[in-house]
């Protein structure tokens, strides 16, 4: 049987913990005050990259603020899970699929640079529409990495032209350094274990 006084006793040390703790987060809290568009990069070797940012997309939607959302590598021809719910939100949501499917599947390095190409201009077009309060660029980090894009020209933009209120949101595996130099956030997502290495392929609802 549990000692009451004990249980007493371990409540008010815990009440009087949390009281501290909290005095300190308020103090600390307001220090924040600062308010500015972020450059976030969500990359590394784990899943949920764009799961996460996709996240992001979701509070701005319920937040009734207008995103834009470039996809650099999936294919218009997939059937993926989250193209059928932003979808459902074309006054909220522009969504550009650009991609042809991974590099390894086109086997046409001309082709993958256009398709590059092309997206990198629709996501500039969004970000400098003062319409959207957040971009997502899907995958860019995979074109910066295969130099289908200039990364000076990526930066550049996102430097000198980039609204100061607009947050811009980059995913895709090898982040550039310069990148995450350049970024306010960045979160590298570490893989700890993966089914597909136990022979389970993707699945609907998981992977796309």
């Amino acid at each position: 049987m549990t000692d009451p006084s004990s249980e007493d006793a371990l409540n008010a040390r815990h009440n009087e913990k949390m009281r501290k703790h909290k005095i300190a987060r308020d103090k600390l809290m307001a220090t924040k005050t600062g308010e500015k568009g972020l450059l976030i990069v969500h990359t590394g070797n784990g899943k949920g990259k764009t799961s996460a940012a996709l996240g992001m997309v979701f509070r701005h939607i319920g937040h009734d603020m207008p995103v834009g959302v470039v996809q650099f590598t999936k294919s218009a021809k997939w059937d993926t899970g989250e193209a059928r719910m932003l979808a459902k939100f074309p006054e909220l949501v522009t969504l550009h699929i650009m991609g042809e499917g991974f590099t390894w599947e086109t086997q046409d390095r001309a082709r993958d640079i256009a398709a590059a190409r092309a997206g990198w201009e629709q996501a500039k077009a969004l970000i400098r529409d003062d319409r959207h309060q957040m971009v997502l660029l899907d995958e860019l980090n995979i074109v910066l990495r295969y130099d289908y894009l200039p990364i000076d020209e990526v930066l550049d933009f996102l430097r000198d032209e980039k609204p100061a209120d607009k947050h811009v949101v980059i995913t895709g595996r090898n982040a550039h350094d310069r990148l995450i130099e350049m970024a306010d956030l960045v979160t590298d997502m570490t893989m700890v274990k993966h089914p597909f290495r136990q022979g389970i392929k993707a699945q609907k609802g998981i992977e796309f």
